[in-house]
C-alpha cells in the first residue's frame, strides 16, 4: 500500500480529530475485461496504478491492484464489510466490483506533519526502505513494522514471504551454571545477523556480542549462540535478527533460569529475641524478578498470630512474615519458594527465645539498632537504604558485643560493577557502555563508605580496562577526564582508611587498579591529543608526534619535580616506516602507598618504601602498545646518604608473587645525575616506575664501622685465648659430670662463635652477589654457627634445669653429651637449611650489599626468633634456679662439689643471658622506622664483643679455672686449698639458708 498526503482541508480535519488514517490499499476483483486507466473509489480515493488487462468478451477475471484510500473519520473500516461497486469510467465500460480488501499499511499524521506508517499483519517494510528511515518509538513486534516519514511516503508495506528459518534451543529451562545453546537454521542467504536479549522487566533489548560467556559459531545454514554459566542475568527473551529475501526478520525464544540459593535473601538469617522487651518481629524472604512464576509461603503461619504480605521493590519481591506475639519456645520458620515443575526451595530461619537467666548483650545503637541478643548468637540487620547486604554483630559468650561486621555495598556502585561485568561477558556495545559507565562512576566515588564499595569501584575500573583492551577501543577526551577524576578521588586521603580493609578482602586490588589505569590512559584517541590533566593526585600529559621528532622529554610539577626523557635513538626503531607515535606519561602521587609491600629478588624489606610517586609511561604506534624503550627518569633530589646500596630504581611487575604484583629492579639501574646531586633511574622498558629506598637506613658512620671491626677482632682474639685456657686447665675443671657438661657446652659455644665471627669478618672482603656461591655459603655458615652458639647455651641451661629439678637422677655422660650435640648442632642446622630452601627461591635470602640474611621476607627472623626464644627459656631456668637455692630442702641436695659446679653454671648464665638478650633485642629495635643512632651504637658494641664477654664471664670468672691457672703459672707458690676455690659459692649458699655460721665454715 502507498500513501499520499491528504488535501489541505482533509489534513486540517484529521489534525483536529487526531484521526490520521490515510490511503489504504487492497485487493480488487473486477468482472469485465475492459478496464479503465484511472478509477475513483466510492470512498473518495484514487487508484495508484494504471490497470491494463485484456481478456475475452464477457469474461470475468481476478486482478490485484494497490489503491490509495483517504478517510476523514474513524468510520472507514465499516465500508469494507460489504462489496463496493466502482463508478463507471465511461459509458462503454463494464461495471467493476470490489469483492475483497486486505489492508497492508496504516499511516497516522501527527500535528507536526510526520507520518507514522505501520504495517498490518502479514506485511512489512522492506529492508531497503527500513534502512533509510527512523523506526517508530512504540515499535510493534515486527522488526520493521512501523516507520516515520517526513515527506510523501515512498511506498507501502509488502507481503511477507514464508519465514526463511527457525530458532531452536536445547531447553527453555536452563539450570544455573549450565550452557545455553540457541541454534538458528537459515534456508536463505542472510546478512546483518545480530542477537539480542530482553531481560525480565526491561523494555530495551541488549545486544549480545562475543565475550567471556558469549560465543558464536557458524556453519553451513546455521549459527549457534552459546552462553556459559547461565544465571538470572541471562534469563529472558532471546531474539535473532537478520535480513533475508529483502526483509528484516526477528525470531524469538524465551529462556527461564530458576533461582539459586545465593539469590534468595533472608533477613535475618537467624534471630534471638526477648519476649519481655519485644512482643513481635518480622522475617523477610526476598527474590529477584524472574520469568518464572514463584509462589512463596512461610511456615508455620499461625492464623491471627502471624500475617504474610508481599512487598515489591526495585528489582525484587519480598514476602514479609509479621509475628505479632513471641512463640512459646524456639521455632524454625521456613520460607518455601515453589515454581511449576521445579523442586521447592526451602530456607530456614531459626528464632531463639531468650529465657530468664540467659546471658545476653544489651540493646545497642552502634551503626544500626541492635536488639537484646543471646550470648553466642550473631545479631543481623539489613543494610541502610540504597545498600545491598547485611550488617552483622556477634554477641560474645560473656555478654559483650563484638565488632560490627558489614558487607554493605551501595546499590548504585554495585549496579555499575554488574553492568561492567555483564559487558565483559557479552551484553551490550562497549563503544556505548564504557563511556557511560565511566562517567557515572565519577559521580559514585563520593558515596563510597565501606571496603565493599571501594572493592566494587576498583573492580569496575579493572573490568572496563579489560573490555577496552579486548575491543581495541579509543577513548575521547571527556571519557578520559572522567576516568582521571575518578582515579584522583579514589586516591584521595578520605578513602585511605578503607584501603587497608579492602586489601584484606582482596589483596590484588591495588595492583589491578594500577594496571587498569595504565591500560585506559593509553587508549586516548589520537585526534584528542595533545591532552593534559592536573589534579592533586593525578597528572597526565599525552602527545602525538610525527615520525621526525628528535626525542621525548616531559616534566611534572610535583614535589620534588619529576622529569623523564626517552632518547631519540630509543625511539628510532618505532618510526623507521613513517609511523606516528603517541606517548602518554602519567604521574600518581598516592598509589604507591596503597600497593602491597612486595619486593622482588634483592630489593628492600618490610621496612622499605617508595619515594611517594609512581610514573607510568606508555607508547602507542600504529595502534599497538610498545614496551621496549630506554627511559631516563629523575625523581627529584633524594638524600645522597641513601644512594649507596639502599636506593633502587624499580618498576611494578604485575606477575610477581602469584599475580599479586611486586616491585622489581630487572632492567633498571640507578646512576648519578650529570651536574646534579640527584640520582637518575635508567630503565630499558616501559611500565610503572618508582624509587625504592629503605626507611631505616643508617647513614654511613665511620665510628660504627671501626667499632664493629675492632669488636669482632677482639672477640676472635678473646675466643682464641679461651681455647688456650681450656687447653691448660681442662683436666682440672671437669672433675664431676656437671662441671664436664658445663665446660663442654662452653667450649662448643667458643668454637661456634669463633667460626661465626671469623666468617663474618672475612665476608666484608667478599664481593656480595645473589648468585655467588661463596656469598651464599658465607651467609649459610654464619647463620648456622651463630645459631649454634645460642643452642649450646640452651643445652647448658637444660642441664642446669635437670640438676635442679631431678636431684637424685643419675646422668649418663655419653647420653647427655649426645643430646647436647643434637641440640647444639642439629637444631641450628635444620633452621639454617630450611631458611635457605624457603627464601632463596623467592629471592629473599640475602640482604642487598652483604652476605647476610635479608629481613624483608622473614629470613632474618629465622635467626632472631630462635635467639630470643632461647634467651627467654634461659631466663625461666635462671628464675627456677634462684628460687631453688633460696628455699633448699633439708632432705635433698647434690653433693657440695656438684653444687659448686651448678653455681658456676648459674653465674655464667646470669651474666651472659641478659647481655645476649639485650643485644638481639636492640637488633630488632634497629629495624624500626625513625630509630635514633644510640641503639645502633649499643647493638654494634654488644654484638661485636660477644667473644670477650664469654672469655670474661664464662671462663675466667670460674674459681677452679683461676686456681688452675695460678697453679700452672706460679708453680713455686703452693696453690690454695680447695676451701678457697668455693668460698664465694658456699657463702652464697649459707646466706641463702639463713645460717649464722661465718666464713670459717668453708670447705
Amino acid at each position: 500500500m502507498t500513501t499520499r498526503k491528504p488535501s489541505a482541508h482533509s489534513a486540517a480535519t484529521l489534525r483536529d480529530k487526531e484521526v490520521k488514517h490515510e490511503h489504504q490499499s487492497g485487493w480488487a476483483r473486477l468482472g469485465k475485461t475492459g478496464l479503465g486507466k484511472k478509477e475513483q473509489g466510492q470512498a473518495g480515493g484514487e487508484s495508484g496504478q494504471q490497470l491494463d488487462q485484456e481478456s475475452g468478451a464477457g469474461e470475468s477475471v481476478l486482478v490485484s491492484v494497490y489503491v490509495h484510500l483517504e478517510f476523514s473519520d474513524k468510520t472507514w473500516r465499516s465500508m469494507f464489510s460489504r462489496d463496493l461497486t466502482l463508478p463507471f469510467a465511461s459509458a462503454a465500460s463494464s461495471p467493476r466490483t470490489l469483492i475483497g480488501l486486505s489492508l497492508t499499511t496504516e499511516c497516522n499524521v501527527n500535528h507536526m506533519g510526520y507520518s507514522h506508517c505501520s504495517c498490518l499483519s502479514g506485511y512489512q517494510w522492506n529492508a531497503s526502505v527500513c534502512s533509510h528511515y527512523f523506526l517508530c518509538q512504540h515499535q510493534n513486534h515486527q522488526p520493521c513494522g512501523c516507520l516515520v516519514f517526513s515527506h510523501p511516503v515512498p511506498g507501502y508495506c509488502q507481503l511477507l514471504p514464508p519465514v526463511p528459518g527457525n530458532l531452536r534451543l536445547n531447553s527453555q529451562l536452563q539450570m544455573p551454571g549450565d550452557t545455553l545453546n540457541l541454534t538458528l537454521h537459515i534456508s536463505q542467504a542472510a546478512t546483518n545477523l545480530r542477537w539480542f536479549l530482553r531481560r525480565p522487566g526491561k523494555t530495551t533489548p541488549i545486544l549480545l556480542q562475543k565475550g567471556t560467556q558469549v560465543s558464536l559459531t557458524s556453519s553451513q545454514g546455521q549459527v549457534v549462540l552459546s552462553i556459559s554459566h547461565m544465571s538470572q542475568y541471562w534469563a529472558g527473551e532471546y531474539m535473532s535478527c537478520f535480513e533475508a529475501q529483502g526483509f528484516r526478520w526477528k525470531l524469538r525464544q524465551v529462556v527461564r533460569v530458576p533461582l539459586q540459593e545465593a539469590e534468595v535473601a533472608r533477613v535475618p538469617e537467624q534471630l534471638s529475641i526477648s519476649c519481655a522487651t519485644s512482643s513481635g518481629f518480622q522475617l523477610s524472604c526476598c527474590i529477584p524478578k524472574t520469568h518464572l512464576a514463584y509462589t512463596a509461603a512461610w511456615s508455620p503461619n499461625e492464623g491471627s498470630q502471624a500475617s504474610a504480605s508481599l512487598l515489591t521493590t526495585t528489582g525484587s519481591q519480598c514476602l514479609v512474615l509479621a509475628i505479632q506475639h513471641c512463640p512459646a519456645a524456639d521455632t524454625n520458620y521456613t520460607c518455601v519458594l515453589q515454581s511449576q515443575d521445579l523442586p521447592p526451595l526451602r530456607f530456614s530461619v531459626p528464632v531463639t527465645i531468650i529465657q530468664d537467666g540467659d546471658t545476653t548483650c544489651p540493646e545497642n545503637f552502634s551503626v544500626v539498632a541492635w536488639n537484646v541478643t543471646k550470648a553466642g548468637h550473631v545479631a543481623q540487620a539489613p543494610c541502610p537504604m540504597n545498600k545491598m547486604g547485611v550488617v552483622k554483630r556477634p554477641c560474645r559468650s560473656d555478654g559483650i558485643w563484638g565488632p560490627v561486621q558489614t558487607d554493605c555495598t551501595d546499590l548504585r556502585i554495585l549496579t555499575l560493577c554488574i553492568k561492567a561485568k555483564l559487558l565483559q561477558a557479552g551484553q551490550g556495545r562497549p563503544s556505548e557502555e564504557v563511556p557511560r559507565i565511566l562517567k557515572k562512576l565519577q559521580r559514585r566515588v563520593g558515596v563510597a563508605s565501606s571496603p565493599s564499595d571501594l572493592v566494587a569501584l576498583l573492580s569496575t575500573v579493572k573490568v572496563l580496562s579489560e573490555v577496552v583492551a579486548e575491543a581495541g577501543m579509543q577513548l575521547n577526551r571527556s571519557v578520559l577526564e572522567a576516568l582521571l577524576t575518578t582515579t584522583d578521588n579514589i586516591l584521595d586521603v578520605n578513602l585511605s582508611s578503607l584501603w587497608t580493609q579492602a586489601q584484606a578482602q582482596k589483596p590484588t586490588v591495588g595492583s589491578h587498579f594500577l594496571l587498569a589505569v595504565e591500560t585506559l590512559v593509553r587508549s586516548l584517541s589520537p585526534k584528542d591529543q595533545p591532552f593534559s590533566f592536573n589534579s592533586s593526585n593525578v597528572l597526565l600529559q599525552s602527545q602525538f608526534f610525527e615520525p621526525t621528532f628528535p626525542e621525548y622529554r616531559i616534566t611534572f610539577s610535583t614535589q620534588p619535580p619529576l622529569w623523564a626523557e626517552i632518547p631519540s635513538y630509543s625511539l628510532a626503531p618505532l618510526v623507521h616506516n613513517g609511523t606516528n607515535i603517541s606517548i602518554t606519561s602519567l604521574a600518581l602521587q598516592r598509589l604507591d602507598h596503597l600497593l602491597p609491600s612486595n619486593y622482588g629478588q634483592g630489593l628492600g624489606d618490610s621496612f622499605s618504601a617508595t619515594a611517594g610517586l609512581v610514573l607510568v609511561i606508555s607508547i602507542m604506534a600504529g595502534g599497538q602498545a610498545f614496551t621496549q624503550a630506554e627511559v631516563i627518569m629523575d625523581f627529584g633530589d633524594i638524600d645522597g646518604s641513601l644512594t649507596d646500596g639502599s636506593l633502587h630504581c624499580v618498576f611494578w611487575d604485575y606477575n610477581l608473587f602469584g599475580g599479586k604484583g611486586g616491585w622489581s629492579g630487572e632492567g633498571c639501574r640507578a646512576d648519578a645525575a650529570i651536574a646534579s646531586p640527584a640520582t637518575w633511574c635508567i630503565c630499558q622498558h616501559l611500565t610503572a616506575f618508582s624509587i625504592l629506598m629503605s626507611r631505616h637506613t643508617v647513614p654511613e658512620n665511620p665510628v660504627l664501622e671501626l667499632l664493629s671491626q675492632v669488636g669482632l677482632g677482639s672477640s676472635v682474639l678473646a675466643l682464641l685465648v679461651c681455647l688456650g685456657v681450656y687447653r691448660l686447665v681442662w683436666r682440672v675443671v671437669v672433675r664431676n659430670k656437671v662441671a664436664f657438661f658445663r665446660h663442654a657446652a662452653l667450649f662448643n659455644m667458643v668454637i661456634s662463635l669463633l667460626a661465626a665471627d671469623t666468617i663474618f669478618l672475612g665476608a666484608s672482603f667478599l664481593s656480595p652477589g645473589h648468585l655467588s656461591p661463596l656469598c651464599l655459603a658465607t651467609a649459610f655458615l654464619t647463620h648456622f654457627f651463630f645459631l649454634a652458639t645460642f643452642f649450646w647455651m640452651l643445652a647448658q641451661a637444660l642441664v642446669l634445669a635437670h640438676q635442679l629439678l631431678f636431684v637424685f637422677h643419675q646422668l649418663s655422660k655419653h647420653r647427655v653429651l649426645s643430646l647436647m650435640v643434637i641440640v647444639g648442632y642439629l637444631c641450628p642446622l635444620v633452621f639454617a637449611g630450611v631458611t635457605l630452601g624457603l627464601y632463596l627461591p623467592q629471592g629473599q635470602y640475602l640482604r642487598e650489599g652483604t652476605c647476610w640474611l635479608d629481613g624483608k621476607g622473614g629470613a632474618f627472623y629465622t635467626f632472631v626468633g630462635p635467639v630470643l626464644a632461647i634467651v627467654g627459656v634461659n631466663g625461666l631456668v635462671l628464675a627456677t634456679a634462684v628460687l631453688k637455692l633460696l628455699r633448699p630442702s633439708l632432705s635433698e641436695g647434690p653433693p657440695v662439689e656438684k653444687r659448686q659446679a651448678l653455681l658456676g653454671v648459674i653465674k655464667a648464665l646470669l651474666i651472659l643471658t641478659p647481655i645476649f638478650g639485650l643485644t638481639w633485642g636492640l637488633g630488632l629495635a634497629t629495624l624500626l622506622e625513625e630509630v635514633s643512632i644510640v641503639p645502633h651504637y649499643i647493638f654494634t658494641a654488644l654484638n661485636s664483643f660477644q667473644g670477650v664477654f664469654i672469655l670474661l664471664f664464662g671462663c675466667l670468672t670460674d674459681k677452679k679455672v683461676q686456681e688452675a691457672l695460678r697453679k700452672h703459672f706460679c708453680s713455686n707458690q703452693p696453690p690454695n686449698s680447695t676451701i678457697s676455690l668455693v668460698t664465694n659459692e658456699t657463702y652464697i649458699m649459707e646466706q641463702s639458708k639463713g645460717r649464722s655460721e661465718n666464713a670459717s665454715h668453708e670447705e
